[in-house]
């Protein structure tokens, strides 16, 4: 087992929630992603916060490749390691 964990960055709050519950039906994932607000620096206001989500892939049986596109879908990516 490994320590493998995926984050993918959102533009906002609904995106992250309607990709959270995505990821569970598209890629099968056991545990549902952590979400994670992200403010940017400097900001306050919750409207210029991106939101992350993490996943863990203990198995390594996520295709970055695949998550990249997912994410992509609301105008998000997936953050490299």
């Amino acid at each position: 087992m490994s320590d493998v964990r995926h984050v993918l960055v959102l533009p906002d709050r609904d995106a992250a929630q309607e990709a959270a519950e995505a990821l569970v039906d598209r890629f099968g994932v056991d545990e549902e992603p952590r979400m994670v607000r992200d403010a940017l620096a400097g900001e306050d206001d919750a409207e210029d916060a991106q939101w992350l989500l993490v996943l863990a892939d203990e198995n390594e049986e996520l295709d970055p490749a695949a998550l990249d596109e997912f994410a992509a879908e609301w105008d998000g990516w997936r953050e490299e390691p």
